[in-house]
């Protein structure tokens, strides 16, 4: 582990290789390998590179072992990874490696013309790797980048946020203390890489000796499928989104070896999990990517649903502060509604270039780094954060401010509701109005006239949408969460 530092990746998988390096660390669909195996093939990949030392590599491969042992490869070198999903579209993937300057791509060889102008390598050329002289080890530090991970701006192009090797090895620490991850231990590999929950099955589990277990596109859109797949194989923990905790819960059942079901990336609701709540420890995930993955974590059994039907976030993980703050950046007594202020280990480099959200950073007197992140919250009385909506997200409805996420969450606990979007919308005359788009329980059964019975029950009467569309499905984004541009707009005309 020469010029590897413990609280670097690699430092850390070093030691786990040492330890581990007979038992398994990764499988795919069409083979697996050992941690010693996995050492040896990240090596001659590396070997691979046009140039020693990059700053930043593109990856555009599908899931299986050779883009799990590729990132590796990149962060091995002091890189830093730029990972895009090959169903992304191309302009996309072609703004994230501009944007990024990335040194080369590596890519599947079909996909190597989706990059635009920068350099590519294909993995095909990895099965002569083994002719390749091996590359000496690379200085890194904890401030070297391991990934950037691109989100939604205000400008309407993505940015870029830059995440440290020391930021993900403080992720690791946080999760190994709250859910003891070790050799035994299968994760599922689910999750597209363009999110956070990427990160975290992949780095939790090879930092932990554990085995990471990657779904094949086969089994990935029917549950009942995965649910087998997860079965035979023996999976002990599954992160997903709460749309996929949902799907499980409509099953009623949930994997004889799963322990752990994480919930992140949006808010979950206790109708979500209500038939196998009993049956698995599931627990409720909070963090902006711009800390780390996670920021907060709650376990929901034997916990009381809020009044809004959701979970609460938590509190802070470990080498993290959460506070809740006023418009001036005071903090604020329980109870009273602000914004989450994150810092600690996880609060991340920034994004790539200055944008309007860089002020978001925030350098405190101390030194310390800390993130405002648009959210608003309050903690319980026993000291568990509730998370509400997003600062930004209120619209003005008849002169008064509606908060679409209040509306979404009442009209997701109704029974006859198996899950809901709520959007505002412009009409001809600029003032905004509400639609609802539901996925009723059972569309033979539902009256549009008993859910807004229902709704009237707990909102006034401005609050209540317009319009409601039923769907056979929410679509989901690339990243699992809703995408409210694939759904139908229900325009107004405000002259008739």
């Amino acid at each position: 582990a020469n010029g590897m530092k413990m609280d670097t990746i690699y430092g850390n998988l070093s030691r786990i290789i040492e330890q581990c390096g007979t038992l398994t660390a990764v499988i795919d669909g069409t083979c697996s390998m050992t941690y010693a195996e996995l050492n040896r093939w990240v090596d001659e990949i590396r070997g691979c590179f046009p140039i020693e030392r990059p700053q930043f590599v593109g990856v555009v491969m599908d899931h299986g072992i050779d883009m799990i042992a590729t990132i590796l490869a990149v962060i091995k070198s002091g890189a830093g990874y730029v990972a895009a999903e090959p169903s992304l579209p191309e302009e996309r993937i072609r703004f994230m490696m501009s944007d990024a300057g990335v040194d080369f791509v590596i890519a599947d060889k079909r996909y190597a013309g989706m990059t635009g102008g920068v350099p590519v390598i294909t993995s095909d050329m990895f099965e002569n790797a083994e002719d390749k002289s091996p590359l000496p080890s690379a200085e890194i530090s904890s401030d070297n980048p391991a990934y950037v991970l691109y989100t939604s701006g205000t400008t309407g192009r993505p940015k870029g946020v830059v995440v440290t090797n020391g930021n993900v090895c403080h992720y690791v620490k946080a999760f190994q203390h709250e859910f003891h991850p070790a050799p035994g231990d299968v994760m599922l590999q689910y999750s597209v890489c363009s999110f956070d929950i990427f990160v975290e099955e992949v780095f939790t589990t090879l930092l932990s000796g554990a085995t990471l277990l990657i779904a094949p596109e086969s089994v990935k859109n029917d549950v009942a499928e995965l649910m087998s797949f997860v079965v035979r194989q023996g999976v002990t923990i599954i992160s997903g989104f709460p749309y996929l905790l949902l799907e499980i819960n409509k099953l009623g059942t949930v994997p004889p070896s799963l322990r752990l079901l994480i919930s992140g990336g949006d808010v979950l609701r206790s109708s979500y999990v209500d038939r196998i709540i009993d049956k698995v420890d599931i627990y409720n995930t909070y963090g902006p990517s711009e800390t780390t993955v996670c920021a907060s974590y709650f376990r929901c059994n034997d916990y009381e649903q809020l009044l809004d039907g959701t979970y609460p976030v938590g509190k802070p993980v470990l080498g993290v502060e959460v506070t809740i703050v006023d418009e001036f950046m005071e903090p604020l007594p329980a109870g009273e509604v602000g914004e989450l202020c994150i810092s600690g280990g996880g609060v991340s480099l920034g994004y790539l270039h200055r944008c309007p959200e860089s002020d978001n950073f925030v350098t405190l007197e101390d030194g310390r780094r800390l993130y405002r992140s648009g959210d608003l919250g309050y903690v319980l009385a026993d000291g568990n954060i509730a998370f509400l909506h997003r600062k930004d997200s209120q619209v003005m409805i008849m002169g008064k401010r509606v908060e679409c996420s209040e509306v979404e969450n009442v009209l997701c606990k109704c029974d006859d509701v198996e899950s809901g979007v709520v959007c505002s919308y412009l009409d001809t005359n600029g003032l905004s109005y509400l639609a609802a788009y539901i996925v009723p329980k059972d569309r033979r059964r539902f009256s549009i006239h008993g859910l807004k019975k229902r709704l009237e029950r707990y909102l006034t009467s401005f609050m209540i949408p317009e319009y409601f569309v039923a769907m056979k499905e929410i679509p989901l984004t690339p990243n699992g969460k809703p995408d409210k541009e694939a759904l139908p707009v229900v325009l107004k005309d405000s002259e008739l």
